[in-house]
């Protein structure tokens, strides 16, 4: 089931304005979020516009947060953050998400909440496309 209102449904305008696709994983797509306070944050975003964990099987579960698992592991490798958050909020953009914020010691917002959206640092579409290039690479 897809959203037309949703950016993670339809990408295109409404998933740029906030982040790059990546690539499909197993039972999600992976994308880059634009504003990159933290460098190599990404979303992990279900393939389905669903809300909560609780409506989708155990087995889609699973998958779900192997494919967290596995986008993490290409986040360290690329980017040798001291820790990765994690974060899944969504109030009002009902599609399950979850937010992968790299930290680095004694760098912004080490030892707090990260921010959901700082609008401190954008880059360049090179620089984004560099940045891309290192996560698939650590896949």
């Amino acid at each position: 089931m897809k959203d037309c209102n949703c950016g993670y449904c339809v990408g295109g305008e409404p998933l740029a304005k906030f982040g790059i696709k990546i690539c499909d994983l197993e039972v999600s797509q992976l994308i880059l979020f634009k504003e990159q306070s933290h460098p190599g944050r990404c979303i992990v975003a279900y393939k389905d516009h669903i809300s909560e964990l609780v409506d989708i099987s155990d087995k889609e579960r699973d998958a779900f947060f192997a494919d967290v698992a596995r986008a993490s592991k290409a986040i360290h490798a690329a980017f040798n953050p001291d820790k990765v958050n994690y974060g899944a909020y969504a109030d009002t953009g009902c599609h399950l998400h979850m937010h992968l914020v790299p930290k680095y010691k004694d760098e912004f917002e080490w030892g707090g909440v990260f921010e959901m959206n700082p609008q401190k640092k954008f880059l360049t579409d090179a620089e984004y496309d560099e940045m891309i290039n290192k996560i698939k690479a650590n896949l």
